[in-house]
């Protein structure tokens, strides 16, 4: 069965982060997941994680001045020590929260700096924090994002990550399969999927064009999840949309599909 866990960063916008994690549970999820924590005491997430009774599957590592449009520092040259910094924080959080897959996106490639130098960066990065994420028992995850929402981001195909992972060759490291990012910069969804799967530690879903809930869109999510389900993916997929009404209306195609396996 299928596992759906809400991303509190893009669904419950209604309410204040740190009472999102209550509006899941009351919503049936048993998992969240987030984007960045870092402008909450650890102690505060913490305890709305503990009342809520829900499991944190998944956080990203700090990614630089995102108000001013930085998407991730990880492959950044001359950044290195931000990111490695950067980490160590993500590191206290995800194990307060018992949080075992830590997200670090690789970032835009400066204008004067060519991608194999970014590349290059990101597997040493990953490299160094990657025995720090063991010690937690957590992964670390890459993901790919289209370049159409995020001009010139560094790394835009499941293939490329795949790529960075072999260079990287750390056990604990794996690929942040985005269902939209890939059908925008890719397509081919269930093949690249099949042929990835055992590099991917996580999924996220949301549809196209617009970034809503499945079902608004062109993706054909019934097939895709029993393309999933039949492929054996153990793993939780994350509600990475923006409600094309509020949260709980944009709900309903779970309610439609039967897919009970959120509860």
């Amino acid at each position: 069965m299928l596992k759906f866990d809400a991303n509190l960063t893009m669904l419950y916008g209604e309410v204040p982060f740190l009472d999102r994690f209550d509006r899941a549970r009351r919503s049936g999820f048993r998992a969240v997941e987030f984007l960045f924590p870092y402008d909450y005491a650890v102690e505060d997430v913490a305890k709305a994680q503990r009342d809520a009774g829900v499991e944190v599957v998944l956080m990203n590592s700090p990614a630089g001045n995102w108000s001013h449009g930085e998407r991730g520092v990880a492959g950044l040259p001359g950044r290195e020590q931000e990111f490695r910094e950067g980490f160590e924080a993500a590191m206290a959080y995800a194990a307060a929260l018992g949080c075992r897959q830590i997200n670090c996106l690789a970032g835009i490639i400066p204008p004067e700096v060519e991608l194999q130098a970014v590349e290059s960066v990101m597997v040493e990065n990953i490299r160094h924090v990657a025995d720090w994420a063991q010690r937690l028992g957590a992964k670390i995850l890459i993901e790919p994002i289209n370049t159409r929402d995020i001009a010139g981001f560094a790394i835009t195909t499941t293939s490329q990550a795949h790529r960075l992972l072999e260079a990287i060759g750390a056990d604990n490291v794996a690929i942040q399969y985005d269902v939209y990012h890939a059908q925008r910069m890719q397509g081919e969804l269930t093949e690249t999927f099949r042929t990835f799967q055992p590099w991917i530690a996580h999924l996220q879903i949301a549809d196209n064009p617009g970034r809503h809930e499945p079902g608004t869109g062109e993706i054909n999510y019934p097939f895709l999840f029993r393309e999933i389900e039949r492929a054996g993916y153990q793993g939780y997929i994350g509600l990475e949309y923006n409600p094309s009404a509020g949260t709980e209306q944009s709900l309903d195609w779970m309610r439609a599909l039967n897919m009970g396996g959120r509860r």
